[in-house]
This record gives C-alpha cells, sequence and structure tokens, in this order.
C-alpha cells in the first residue's frame, strides 16, 4: 500500500494509548496520529480526519481536511469557529454515549425531591431529628406521578426507557413529532426507545405549555439553538403543577433564568434541579444559590470515568462507515443548529 493510500487521522485529544491502539485495528489505510496539546502545522496540513474537543484549526491549515468528529454531544459551542461553517467538512458528535449516565442523573434528582433529601441533609448538618417526620417526609408514590421529557433524543429516549419501568407516565415533546423514530444516531446497545415506542403522548414543541400542564416532573435535554433559547419561560411556569419541579440537564439558555427565579421564590412551582446556567459558573450573587427548593450541581451530569472510551466507540463506528462509503452517525445539520 502507498502512501496516497493512507488516510491520515488527527487525535487532537489525550486518548490513552490502549485508545489509540484500538482504533488503529480498524483499517490499515488509517495513519493514526495522537497530537495535544497541539497540533503541529505540518500535521493538520495534511490531515483528512480530525478527532476534537478545543481545538479548530482556519479552514486554510487544513486544506485536506473532510470530517471533524467532536468529543462532545452539544456543537453549539464550536459553531464560532470558520471549519465548522464549511460545508465540504462533515461533522459528527459523540451523541448517544451520555445516555445512561444523564438518564441516572435526573432519576437521582427527582428521588431526592420526591424524599426531600435536601432538607434531610441540612437536619443531619444540624444533628436535629425533624418533629413530625411521617408528614414532612412523605413521598408520592413514583409509578403515580407524570415525567415530560422536553427534547426526545438519546438522553429522552433512555429516561423514558427507565422511567417507564418504574411504572410513570411518560410524556415527551419533540420538534418534528412525525419523525418519532430514531436514525443516524449512535445509541448503546440496549438502551433508548429507537422506535419512540415508550412515551404515552408524544407533543410538537408548540403544544409544550399544554404538556407541562400535566407534568410532575419536566425534564429539559433539547441542544442549544436559536429556537431552543428560553424555551422554558413564564408561559410554560405558568402552565406547571405548583408542585412540579424543573431539571435542566441541557444548556441553561434554554431556561429563562430571572423568569425561573422568580416562579420559584413565588412558589408558582415546586422546586428546580439545575446542572447547567446562562453564565457558569454560576455567580455568588446568583439568587439561586440561596433559593431552599433549588439543588444545584456545576454541570456534571454528562461525567463517567469511561468517557474517553464510550467516545471512542463512537468514532470507531465513524471511522469503519467513512472506510465503506456509508452516512456517518450523528450528522451536524447546519441548517437546525446541531
Amino acid at each position: 500500500m502507498s502512501d496516497t493510500d493512507k488516510i491520515n487521522v488527527t487525535i487532537a485529544l489525550d486518548f490513552s494509548d490502549e485508545i489509540i491502539a484500538d482504533l488503529r485495528e480498524v483499517s490499515s489505510r488509517l495513519n493514526i496520529e495522537r497530537h495535544f496539546p497541539d497540533v503541529p502545522d505540518d500535521v493538520i496540513a495534511n490531515t483528512e480526519i480530525l478527532y476534537t474537543t478545543r481545538y479548530y484549526p482556519e479552514p486554510e491549515q487544513a486544506p485536506k481536511l473532510r470530517w471533524i468528529q467532536m468529543n462532545s454531544a452539544g456543537m453549539n459551542h464550536a459553531f464560532k469557529h470558520r471549519i465548522i461553517q464549511a460545508e465540504d467538512i462533515m461533522v459528527t458528535s459523540a451523541s448517544g454515549i451520555h445516555a445512561t449516565n444523564m438518564a441516572h442523573y435526573t432519576i437521582m434528582m427527582m428521588l431526592m425531591f420526591n424524599y426531600k433529601m435536601k432538607s434531610a441533609l441540612e437536619l443531619q448538618a444540624k444533628a436535629e431529628w425533624k418533629r413530625n417526620t411521617e408528614s414532612f417526609f412523605m413521598p408520592h408514590d413514583m409509578y403515580e406521578q407524570t415525567i415530560g421529557i422536553v427534547g426526545y433524543g438519546a438522553i429522552g429516549r433512555e429516561l423514558a426507557r427507565l422511567c417507564s419501568e418504574m411504572g410513570m407516565t411518560v410524556l415527551a415533546s419533540k420538534n418534528n413529532v412525525k419523525n418519532i423514530e430514531q436514525h443516524g444516531t449512535y445509541r448503546e446497545e440496549g438502551t433508548g426507545d429507537p422506535n419512540g415506542d415508550i412515551p404515552d403522548r408524544i407533543y410538537p414543541t408548540e403544544a409544550l405549555a399544554s404538556m407541562a400542564k400535566e407534568c410532575d416532573y419536566l425534564v429539559v435535554i433539547v441542544p442549544m439553538t436559536d429556537d431552543t433559547y428560553h424555551m422554558i419561560n413564564d408561559d410554560i411556569f405558568d402552565a406547571m403543577k405548583d408542585t412540579a419541579i424543573l431539571v435542566n440537564i441541557a444548556r441553561g439558555a434554554a431556561v429563562d433564568e430571572q423568569a425561573m427565579i422568580t416562579a420559584l421564590s413565588s412558589g408558582k412551582i415546586g422546586g428546580a434541579a439545575l446542572d447547567v446556567f446562562e453564565q457558569e459558573p454560576l455567580p455568588s450573587s446568583s439568587p439561586l444559590w440561596n433559593l431552599d427548593n433549588v439543588i444545584i450541581t456545576p454541570h456534571i451530569s454528562g461525567f463517567t470515568k469511561t468517557y474517553h472510551e464510550k467516545a471512542a466507540r463512537v468514532f470507531k463506528a465513524n471511522l469503519k462507515r467513512y472506510l465503506d462509503n456509508l452516512p456517518l452517525l450523528n450528522q451536524l445539520d447546519r441548517s437546525k443548529g446541531y
């Protein structure tokens, strides 16, 4: 095989030697090199496939580049780079690898509110045994409650599967209710809802307020686009039950933060579990820190010790598809912004 038959693949990330070796097993045609944290100019000039998380060359630096595989599910942070806008370059994400962890995080937060664990931990810190514990801590049966999932992608589908197993009523909203099945995206075996069979009802995005009226938990899992900016706003908070819990694991700007603060402080909604915020880190001056009905975590819901291994599996599947001239998984649709 001549050098001209080789496909130069640059990994601009600190993948382990084991991961690199596994990727090299895909094909002898692939010349896979890891360059982290810096990619030399002569390397990127001859790169056809780039795996990256923060490194984005200018288009003129990478004339042979044909495909960028990103290490994240969200792509909004990368749109400021000109190379992402280049129409002749395919861009794919790691969407699908976060589904299990983020679904588990959401269920944890739902249970924490249902069992008033925030109050229990505060009492523990004061070494205080609360009187009338039965009436204060009495939970509602989860199987009698309803979850509304805003955004029915990989994470939402795995959350739906787990909540359905718990006996909950599952509602979902998505921007195209005529396209329920999951196509062209990565899914870990045994997870999710590829055919869209689980939700009791699926609402179009414009009917989100109608769905919110029914929910004990409203979970936001949408990509960040112009259309999803502040989609959870006063209209949605007005529709929600005063006992309902909002969970945001999407992007902070999907929720109108000031409207949410008003809804939480006035008792318009029951509480919120927030992993993302309009400004991160969340400023110490934010009123959210002092609200008793809020649980705050620092953008951790997608974390896992095996993140790189999971992300590499998506890349490996796509490398095989690239070599076989098949459509790549998790391709960016520039018209949609994700």
